[in-house]
């Protein structure tokens, strides 16, 4: 894995857009303060809200999340023009649920709505109501994942659904990534600003 566990750091990592850097280390964050949170997940996330069984508590919901992750694979690809924050939660205000599920519905769902590809709502009806069963029942607490650890599982990409928001003292820039590197923020910040 790319970090130490969170039992060692007590951090999970939040991947942000450059631009909504500033606001973020200002402000903190905002589970609908992105740019793209309207545009690109919104209508998702409610999908996905709509289809949680009654078992899962009523404060989990997540067009209200912020999301993050337990750890990235050692060789995983980043986004271009993003930093990875490392950020303070409270457990017991997060949920965990896998993320390849909900991967394989986006692309369905977003299409659906343009007419060339709009027989992917039968894919939605059938194999995305599926996922989305097997999203919410392999979900749990994150304090009962961290004894489960549902994390470490072949297959399971796990989300963390942070539930309240981050303030600025509780999170920090790990690394900046670009097309071509990965820095650390120190070193970012020696090479490009020229520090010593």
């Amino acid at each position: 894995m790319l970090f130490p566990d969170y039992i060692e750091t007590n951090v999970v990592y939040h991947v942000i857009s450059i631009l909504d850097l500033d606001n973020a280390l200002k402000n903190g964050i905002k589970y609908n303060d992105k740019r793209t949170y309207k545009s690109k997940y919104l209508d998702f996330h409610i999908y996905i809200d709509n289809h949680k069984p009654d078992w899962i508590p009523s404060w989990v919901i997540r067009k209200k999340a912020i999301f993050a992750s337990l750890n990235f694979d050692k060789y995983h690809k980043f986004h271009s023009h993003t930093a990875i924050l490392g950020i303070k939660i409270n457990p017991n205000r997060c949920w965990v649920a896998n993320e390849n599920l909900a991967n394989h519905i986006y692309e369905p769902f977003i299409l659906s709505k343009i007419v060339e590809y709009e027989k992917s709502n039968k894919y939605l009806l059938k194999e995305g109501k599926n996922l989305l069963r097997q999203y919410w029942e392999t979900s749990l607490s994150f304090n009962e994942n961290l004894k489960k650890r549902y994390d470490q599982r072949s297959g399971y990409d796990a989300e963390v659904l942070i539930m309240h928001d981050i303030k600025p003292k509780d999170l920090k820039v790990l690394y900046i990534i670009s097309d071509h590197y990965m820095l650390t923020s120190e070193k970012w910040k020696k090479y490009f600003c020229l520090e010593n």
